[in-house]
């Protein structure tokens, strides 16, 4: 009896974002890597050069494009637009949250933080973990007997990481286990996910502030009240 084809796919959380202002961009295009970012793009590149990589697609957002595009011109893969992988939305975005500025000091957006399990401020965690899981089942086929990454963000992928491992959605936004270009891995026999592992190659290039998965574009607020 034949054994099950054994299948990889990564999510790589996008490099660091030139975001001087603190705004919550959430799925607002144009923001585009830093300059540092882009050096974390390039080390992750280096570190799968040796995987066998041959399917490769990211979410529509400027960001994510740009940290895939290095392993893109590396490998000679095209670089496929998944809408799926997207950032979740979140009411708060195009506020600020840095400088001296905090939207949850307003008052006016209390009532958006009433329920965390959902979460009221923004995209369903039970949706968010379909979409994605429904985007890695088609990387892993395009990509059957290889390796695929698929670049993301970090509220959908660590969503993700939460449904596999039957826990709760609920949780500190800033424990998440999923720093800037970091790379949670799917292994999969067959259509089974075996195992996941979690790597940070670009892990010594991450800022000092940065290393605690802080709050970040989708996620839920730090301050969950008032």
């Amino acid at each position: 009896m034949s054994k099950s084809p054994q299948t990889i796919v990564h999510l790589l959380r996008h490099g660091e974002v030139h975001n001087p202002d603190g705004v919550l961009y959430g799925r607002r295009d144009g923001f585009h890597l830093s300059d540092l970012g882009r050096q974390m793009a390039e080390k992750v590149t280096a570190a799968l050069e040796d995987r066998d990589i041959t399917h490769l697609r990211v979410s529509p957002l400027t960001r994510t494009r740009e940290t895939a595009q290095p392993l893109a011109d590396a490998r000679g893969l095209e670089i496929v637009t998944d809408p799926r992988v997207i950032e979740s939305t979140n009411v708060f975005e195009g506020r600020h949250f840095a400088g001296g500025k905090n939207a949850l000091r307003d008052p006016r957006t209390w009532r958006h933080l009433w329920n965390p399990f959902r979460p009221s401020w923004g995209e369903p965690y039970k949706e968010v973990a379909a979409r994605m899981m429904a985007a890695i089942e088609d990387a892993r086929d395009a990509a059957r007997g290889h390796e695929a990454v698929i670049v993301s963000h970090q509220l959908p992928i660590w969503t993700t990481r939460l449904h596999i491992e039957k826990r709760s959605f609920l949780h500190d936004p800033r424990k998440r286990q999923c720093t800037l270009c970091s790379l949670t891995s799917l292994h999969f026999e067959g259509d089974r996910i075996m195992q996941m592992s979690y790597s940070e190659p670009a892990g010594d290039l991450i800022p000092s502030r940065d290393k605690a998965a802080p709050f970040s574009a989708g996620g839920a607020p730090e301050e969950q009240r008032p």
